[in-house]
């Protein structure tokens, strides 16, 4: 069979915080890319200010390097599961995987699935033991490892001999021998075992057109764009081409411009030939999936299949009596239309509207996926406020189902019993126990996804810092049934508006734990505090001293406040109660009750009582 032995395409896999970027960004350095003189900043694909800050790589990016007179396509690819959609669809554009495994932490929850997701494609994998320095590295053992991972997800004899490459991508050094004295400041081992172990693409350039998208670009000037690759065949601008979309329908259009990926930037290109990956455009509308065909000879490719969100939030219209003085974007208009912007590029999102007019259901993947579009939002300029998280149920054979999740926990042996106690109450099962040296516990459990809304913030304070969770979708099965894992601690409740003073939080600070600092403005119905019992207490959290014409001296100078607790979005979310809401502006995030006017919300929390007798 001829192949194209100019060109490899590989995917970059790893559970999170592995390295996988960075030593995509060693690659490009050291490769016969960029010009002798270029600068090429630190992760230099994460070009999203959230996954710099985050050290996280939320969508696939495309990279391609020189080496020799070769190109290597690099395809990085996100670690975390909420965006094993974007996994998912890479592995179809490939023909082999540079698996990363940090040298300490060894495989982990994330590992398996991207992994899992390798192997059912049939791809060839190489593995890179990375971070060869750190301390606590034991690159044998997390060779065998992986060797077990892999034997455990059913890989042929032909995955299960694959080559190892040690590396510290951070320092720019690699070896085939885990002793790190013989690592040597060249990325050489890494690209050689790529050249000789990943097969080159099959070249059948002269048969009829086949291109699928596997991911969408958008931009104003053009409209959509395809990203993919040429599986068969030879297209150029000005094509006549066919697209077969994904109802069974066909449409006629013209290619108007093509782009291939060239180190970090996408340069015109002419022409594109089997193995090629490529952006196309001149479509309105394209969708992940379909295929661009030969008119003569119309053959789709399998369709891919995109994961189905299992988390949703409900999305409205900010009302809180501050709308519209930190945000530029306030309407439903300007919301929905950046919404269904979002919807052009990410196929693993659903919104839908309701049934109240500026409120939108949105779904997606878990907790993170759906954070990181709000946190987006809020950065440029828009004012929302969304809802407590709610799993989707799925009528599975007529039994009510609900998602399930993989948890891997890494926590000091002291904590493991807080641990294990409070995933029970979550209706967590726990699988496996083990100690894995230093006083070091790691456990496995299969949770409701209902059960860990919220836990992170707890698992935190139960390990002091110390713990480490992992979690990954697995499967969906029968719902608990009569149970409710909301927050058990009440709130405490702003009864008017103004400013905070220092006189008034330490008057109701006793209470509970304080959202606020002093001077912060507040409405009639926000929330400002944990209460430390279960009921919700109004509080008056802007009262003054009485003023008289005899000062106290010193009085307020040794007035002395807790530190309130400041919490991220995603820790706000988590804290939500259905009947509160989080008002997200591009400056702060506040949590509020639904129902703001204090009369009318304790009269409804009557009737819910008087209902439940």
């Amino acid at each position: 069979m001829k192949t194209r032995d100019d060109i490899r395409n590989i995917a970059i896999i790893a559970h999170v915080d592995h390295g996988k970027t960075t030593l995509v960004n060693e690659l490009l350095k050291q490769s016969d890319t960029l010009d002798e003189h270029a600068t090429i900043e630190d992760r230099a694909l994460d070009s999203n200010d959230i996954e710099r800050e985050r050290g996280i790589t939320i969508l696939s990016k495309n990279t391609a390097v020189k080496y020799g007179d070769r190109q290597i396509n690099i395809l990085d690819t996100p670690g975390h599961a909420d965006f094993g959609g974007e996994v998912e669809r890479i592995m179809k554009m490939v023909n082999g995987v540079l698996l990363v495994v940090d040298a300490a932490e060894g495989t982990m929850p994330q590992t398996r699935f991207v992994l899992k997701k390798a192997l059912e494609q049939n791809l060839t994998p190489a593995v890179v033991i990375n971070k060869i320095d750190k301390p606590g590295a034991r690159p044998s053992e997390v060779v065998d490892e992986v060797l077990d991972l892999f034997i455990e997800l059913g890989a042929d004899e032909d995955q299960l001999d694959f080559p190892v490459v040690y590396a510290s991508a951070m320092n720019g050094t690699s070896s085939y021998d885990p002793d790190l004295s013989t690592q040597e400041h060249s990325m050489k081992p890494v690209f050689d075992t790529i050249v000789d172990n990943i097969p080159a693409p099959v070249d059948n350039s002269d048969e009829p057109l086949q291109f699928q998208v596997a991911m969408l670009d958008y931009n104003d000037f053009v409209g959509r764009i395809g990203i993919g690759r040429v599986f068969r065949g030879t297209i150029k601008v000005g094509d006549s081409v066919v697209l077969m979309k994904l109802d069974g329908s066909t449409q006629n259009f013209r290619v108007t411009k093509m782009m291939g990926f060239f180190g970090l930037k996408k340069e015109e290109i002419q022409e594109a030939k089997a193995g090629d990956l490529i952006t196309i455009s001149g479509m309105e509308d394209i969708n992940v999936g379909e295929t661009v065909v030969d008119p003569s000879v119309q053959e789709p490719l399998p369709l891919l299949r995109i994961d189905e969100p299992t988390m949703r939030m409900t999305f409205s219209t900010n009302t809180s009596p501050f709308v519209g003085k930190e945000g530029k974007m306030v309407t439903a208009r300007q919301i929905d239309d950046r919404l269904q912007r979002e919807l052009h590029t990410d196929v693993s999102l659903k919104i839908e509207d309701t049934d109240e007019p500026g409120s939108w259901l949105v779904s997606g993947r878990g907790e993170l996926h759906l954070s990181i579009l709000i946190e987006n939002l809020r950065r440029e300029g828009y004012e929302l406020q969304v809802s407590r998280p709610e799993v989707i149920y799925k009528d599975v054979d007529g039994v009510k189902c609900e998602p399930y999740e993989s948890v891997q926990i890494d926590t000091p042996e002291e904590y493991s019993g807080s641990v294990i106690d409070t995933l029970s109450q979550r209706k967590g099962e726990m699988q496996n126990l083990e100690s894995v040296g230093n006083g070091q516990s790691r456990i496995s459990f299969l949770v409701p996804s209902r059960g860990l809304i919220g836990y992170p913030t707890e698992f935190l304070s139960l390990t002091h810092g110390y713990g480490i969770m992992n979690h990954t979708f697995e499967k969906y099965a029968p719902a608990v049934k009569n149970w409710n894992p909301g927050r058990r601690n009440g709130t405490l409740v702003s009864i008017n508006s103004g400013k905070v003073t220092t006189y008034a939080i330490m008057a109701v600070q006793d209470r509970g734990q304080i959202f606020t600092d002093p001077g912060t403005e507040v409405y009639e119905g926000m929330i400002v505090g944990q209460n430390s019992r279960d009921n919700d207490i109004s509080v008056n959290i802007t009262r003054g001293r009485n003023q008289t014409n005899v000062r106290s001296a010193g009085s307020e100078d040794i007035a002395k406040v807790k530190e309130p607790v400041h919490m991220t979005l995603e820790e706000s979310l988590e804290f939500l109660n259905d009947d509160e809401l989080c008002e997200v502006t591009p400056e702060n995030i506040r949590l509020r009750k639904r129902t703001l006017v204090t009369n009318e919300r304790e009269k409804e929390a009557k009737k819910r009582r008087t209902n439940n007798k």
